[in-house]
């Protein structure tokens, strides 16, 4: 039996990633020593450096030593990568960061916050009224807290709050005590079918909950229904509980059905409902999602959100609009996966409807090789059917020329998407 509580020294492959940073941290923490691999330095890795792990910057099997005890690894690394392959011919242990998730959940009352959107904030927010009210959580969360700066809260008790993400089915190495789902839409579908097939994955997960356990979600949402037809835990219908004396400091529709879930949540903990309402007034949010990030040199306002997909992004311009009334919205877009982009085209070209003006940024393959006819200018090009204001740009250096040349005082521009577009919104402000 595996029990990473003994482990002393372990490498992490990718460790600036959001998710094996977090277990990073929680080895760093629990005394453990840390060495850790990514292709750049970036801020969590300079916070991980300063928490006392050694960062490794390129992907070389002279970093694996075979006296580690184990090595984690992002899902993005490939089974080539030389790291891994020299940690396998060491009989090293090895480890998705899932996998890790499912080893640190086994033992803890694991509450696991999964949905196509919205899962990071419901999370942060599930967090956040359960140290509010001394509960004294572990948190695992796909972002970084506005509340502390970081990805990783370590607690005292068994209750484990985690981010659990549906691609590739990596949420099925936990076991949970209570599921939050809070939607199902078609995405990921580099590697899902269809939504048939995303549906099946979610009710994969459902029927992890033991009989004595919970599902909080929305039962009538038509994508969610065939999810949970054969669940064994009890189902709670988070869209039933009142919001009318909450009042949250982030904006839009889509966080009131967060906090909802939230508090359904509670509720089943037997958290009071006012300690419940009190936390969620004051909870800030996190990194990339709504984030005000300053002032250009002409005073206009900038944010930057994680939104990369269709629902998301009419749900974050949604809240833009209604937060600033008036107001012309400049909307900065990065399309994240060449086969994100294609497979759903029409309905991005669809979203931007609240948007004055769209800028189109390259398109960020992450893992990807690029796909033949499709580009950051074929979909400007489709947008422009339904918001004629569209542009596709080359680079971040001309899409900060061309801000700096056409934003007014009073405009508000928002950086969007889930690669490196944040950047620009740095860029401008500093």
């Amino acid at each position: 039996m595996i029990n990473f509580k003994e482990w002393k020294k372990i490498h992490f492959i990718g460790i600036g990633g959001i998710g094996t940073s977090a277990v990073a941290r929680m080895m760093l923490l629990s005394g453990k020593s840390v060495t850790g691999s990514d292709t750049e330095e970036t801020p969590i890795t300079d916070g991980l450096k300063k928490e006392g792990a050694k960062i490794l910057i390129g992907h070389k099997e002279e970093h694996i030593t075979s006296d580690m005890d184990a090595v984690l690894y992002t899902i993005a690394v490939k089974d080539d990568n030389p790291e891994l392959k020299k940690a396998r011919s060491f009989n090293i242990p090895t480890f998705s960061y899932p996998e890790a998730l499912g080893l640190i959940s086994k033992g803890m009352f694991t509450i696991a916050v999964s949905g196509t959107h919205g899962k990071t904030t419901t999370t942060a927010m599930i967090g956040k009224i359960l140290k509010d009210a001394d509960r004294s959580p572990t948190i695992i969360v796909g972002s970084i807290l506005v509340d502390g700066g970081t990805n990783f809260v370590p607690g005292t008790s068994d209750i484990l709050v985690v981010e659990a993400c549906e691609y590739s089915r990596s949420f099925l190495h936990l076991n949970p005590n209570i599921l939050v789902i809070t939607n199902i839409d078609s995405d990921h579908l580099d590697y899902y079918r269809d939504l048939q097939d995303i549906q099946s994955a979610f009710g994969e997960l459902a029927q992890k909950v033991p009989k004595d356990g919970y599902i909080v979600t929305n039962p009538h949402d038509a994508s969610v229904a065939p999810a949970i037809k054969e669940a064994r835990g009890q189902v709670i219908d988070y869209t039933s509980h009142d919001m009318t004396d909450v009042h949250l400091r982030v904006p839009g529709e889509h966080n009131i059905l967060n906090a909802q879930a939230a508090l359904a949540t509670a509720e089943i903990l037997k958290i009071p409902r006012d300690t419940a309402i009190a936390s969620l007034s004051n909870f800030k949010g996190t990194w990339r999602r709504f984030e005000y990030k300053g002032k250009i040199k002409n005073d206009a306002l900038i944010y930057d959100d994680y939104a990369h997909h269709p629902v998301e992004i009419k749900a974050t311009l949604k809240a833009a609009r209604e937060s600033f009334p008036g107001k012309r919205l400049i909307v900065i877009f990065q399309p994240h996966l060449y086969s994100r982009t294609k497979l759903l085209l029409d309905e991005f070209a669809a979203s931007f409807s609240d948007a004055d003006k769209v800028i189109i940024a390259p398109i960020y393959a992450a893992r990807e090789n690029k796909i033949p006819g499709i580009s950051s200018e074929i979909l400007a090009e489709k947008i422009k059917a339904h918001n004629p204001n569209a542009v596709a740009l080359s680079t971040f250096q001309e899409i900060q020329e061309y801000v700096t040349e056409h934003a007014k005082k009073d405009d508000v521009i928002f950086t969007i998407g889930a690669g490196d577009i944040y950047k620009v919104a740095e860029q401008l402000t500093t």
